[in-house]
């Protein structure tokens, strides 16, 4: 059923390829929502990508208690990137921003970062994330993985009695800029790490192949890599009690949510554990509020999760 209040696609006048977003709801204020730029196998699955991560962007704004809607954007990449193609198809991409006249605002996602933040503000102000020495608050991986750790906290203390999490095997798949940080703050754990590229695998950690992660016996599992990994199939197969992590729409249904439970799994909702960084940039970027504030409103995901979890 069509939930979202546009979907908007267009062929880059300078690229030639194609830029999207899908505006899920403005309803609480103008809508937010990172830049996505990868490639997709068929056109279709990039439509749903863009779709499935605007709603959810919706739910992490409400739960998180901000005024604003939800919002995703992708890029398509459909041929090699060199220097120039990736700045022509980013400015393609801020002519789309544009028509949605402030009803839109992006930020960095899967394949894009501050700088890329930086070619879209030459041609709308819509744009957040910025490096900050552009003005702006650069990467949002610190306060992401602050508030995961927040809510890490409360799910503990509801599953195992204490937050301490010492002794505890903890697997988190996805070591890239967020999974890196969460497992390198947990310490006192056993941390088991998995990513797909293979030249991120270090000996201060435990390591398995992505295809393994899940099976591993373990005490938390922390998804922090692509979305849709918790499938039925997936569920059947995990030997954890409790999950938590940032990788944005995490199941592949949400009937996946029903199965997690019967299995006496407790699982964290990505768009409630995953919110500290967009939290903590629109306390800045918008509210002009000071590092030390913005990461306290990132912690108070603790307390949301501990209520969530029946009073934790």
């Amino acid at each position: 059923m069509w939930e979202h209040e546009q979907l908007v696609v267009r062929t880059g006048k300078r690229s030639g390829m194609t830029t999207m977003v899908a505006l899920h709801s403005t309803t609480a204020g103008p809508a937010v929502g990172g830049c996505r730029m990868k490639t997709y196998e068929r056109f279709t699955d990039a439509v749903t990508d863009v779709l499935r991560l605007s709603k959810a962007m919706t739910l992490k704004c409400s739960a998180a208690g901000i005024p604003h809607g939800g919002a995703k954007s992708v890029i398509v990449v459909d041929r090699p990137l060199t220097p120039q193609l990736r700045r022509q198809v980013l400015l393609d991409h801020a002519d789309l921003i544009n028509e949605f006249d402030g009803a839109y605002r992006a930020g960095p996602d899967v394949g894009t970062g501050p700088d890329d933040m930086v070619v879209l503000r030459e041609l709308t102000p819509y744009a957040y994330c910025l490096p900050e020495e552009h003005g702006g608050t650069g990467s949002s991986s610190v306060p992401t993985a602050r508030g995961v750790l927040a809510a890490l906290k409360a799910a503990s203390r509801h599953v195992f009695g204490t937050d301490d999490l010492t002794g505890r095997r903890v697997v988190v798949s996805g070591f890239g800029s967020v999974g890196e940080l969460v497992a390198r703050s947990l310490t006192g754990a056993e941390v088991i790490v998995s990513d797909v590229d293979e030249s991120r695998r270090t000996d201060e950690f435990g390591w398995v192949p992505p295809d393994q992660a899940y099976e591993v016996e373990a005490d938390v599992l922390v998804p922090a890599a692509v979305g849709g990994v918790l499938s039925p199939e997936t569920v059947a197969r995990l030997d954890v009690r409790l999950i938590v992590g940032p990788a944005n729409n995490q199941l592949t249904d949400d009937g996946v949510a029903d199965l997690l439970e019967k299995r006496g799994i407790v699982w964290v909702p990505d768009h409630v554990a995953g919110a500290g960084g967009v939290i903590y940039t629109l306390a800045r970027e918008d509210d002009g509020i000071g590092h030390e504030a913005a990461m306290k409103r990132v912690d108070r995901i603790e307390a949301t999760v501990g209520k969530l979890l029946g009073g934790a």
